[in-house]
């Protein structure tokens, strides 16, 4: 006599909600208006972060908040309305982190388990709002990522301090890591120089020169160790070798000095009044520090800079668009992130 045992059938499989990565793209922040009180609202977090300003002391507070947030708003609100996205009332920069952010989820929609998401170190949304939302998705790893090619305290720095705060709040803390700088990653100086490339094909002049301006920092915190400086260096030599000898000179500046310290030189605003001055006619200003394009690249470069280089001489000037979410610029947040998530997915 033959015994038929049953074959219990396997329960469906569940999607383990429990075991998600998170991967949260973090840029500088914006104002959430452009009005005066919007800037003043932003301005009072970014200079109140003892890594962008690091001498907190009474003098500081006293100018804070009786100079600066009584009189920059004003100006600096101004400055946001030339370059304002009216349709979605935001700053461009949101627009393009938050497109950056869909691109990547787009490009790892076939790893089910991995939430991408985004934030600004100021402003909103906030790198606590959007913490919140990936391990409430159920993500126990996640994967910061600071959007900043080059290393400062003033940047990638102040974003782990956020984030550590945050999670010391927390009982059931994630497992975190975080992107290194990647100023001289191969992937990141093709991009580069494929965008250089790409912009000066569509111009009707050949640059005489092209203008990498970074942004700025007091010479103070690189005499305190701060590695800023070097990796930039090492971005403009990298990006020089890589578009080779026949290509338009690349000279490196720093722009968007604040106060009354000394900053790095040479100084992207005065460079350009001289080269106009010497005679030069025809430039390009790349900014290979910004991995998206915002108030310092679409209105202090593409608009002030450009004035200043008209007024004194100069004929023809033109700002090259930063990665943002282009192929290229995609490629090297893609790559970036799928190093780094190694061993997770």
């Amino acid at each position: 006599m033959t015994i038929v045992v049953p074959i219990e059938k396997a329960p469906p499989a569940v999607e383990n909600t429990l075991d998600r990565v998170g991967v949260l793209l973090v840029n500088l922040g914006t104002p959430d208006s452009a009005d005066a009180r919007g800037v003043r609202v932003y301005l009072r977090e970014f200079l109140s972060d003892k890594r962008v300003i690091e001498d907190q002391g009474l003098i500081w507070k006293l100018v804070l908040n009786g100079i600066i947030l009584t009189t920059r708003p004003r100006r600096k609100a101004k400055d946001y309305l030339k370059i304002w996205n009216t349709e979605l009332n935001e700053s461009p920069l949101k627009t393009i982190t938050r497109a950056q952010s869909d691109r990547l989820a787009a490009a790892m929609a076939a790893r089910t388990h991995v939430v991408v998401d985004w934030a600004m170190r100021y402003g909103n949304p906030s790198i606590r709002s959007r913490i919140a939302k990936l391990t409430a998705q159920g993500c126990d790893r996640i994967l910061v990522v600071p959007l900043y090619p080059q290393y400062s305290a003033a940047t990638s720095a102040t974003v782990c301090d956020e984030v550590f705060r945050v999670l010391g709040e927390m009982r059931a803390q994630p497992t975190l890591r975080v992107t290194p700088p990647y100023f001289d990653e191969p992937t990141y100086i093709n991009a580069l120089a494929v965008s250089i490339e790409s912009h000066i094909a569509t111009l009707s002049y050949v640059p005489e020169l092209v203008v990498a301006s970074f942004h700025g920092m007091p010479q103070k915190y690189i005499d305190k160790g701060d590695p800023y400086q070097a990796q930039c260096i090492a971005t403009t030599e990298a990006l020089r070798h890589r578009m080779g000898p026949n290509a338009p000179r690349l000279m490196l500046t720093f722009q968007s000095r604040f106060g009354f310290d000394q900053w790095l030189k040479p100084y992207t605003d005065k460079t350009i009044e001289q080269l106009a001055k010497d005679g030069v006619k025809r430039i390009a200003v790349v900014m290979p520090g910004f991995s998206a394009d915002c108030l310092e690249t679409l209105e202090e470069i593409a608009q002030e800079n450009c004035e200043i280089f008209m007024h004194n001489g100069g004929e023809q000037f033109s700002a090259i668009p930063c990665l943002n979410d282009s192929d290229p610029g995609m490629d090297v947040i893609c790559e970036l992130v799928l190093r780094e998530l190694q061993g997770w997915i």
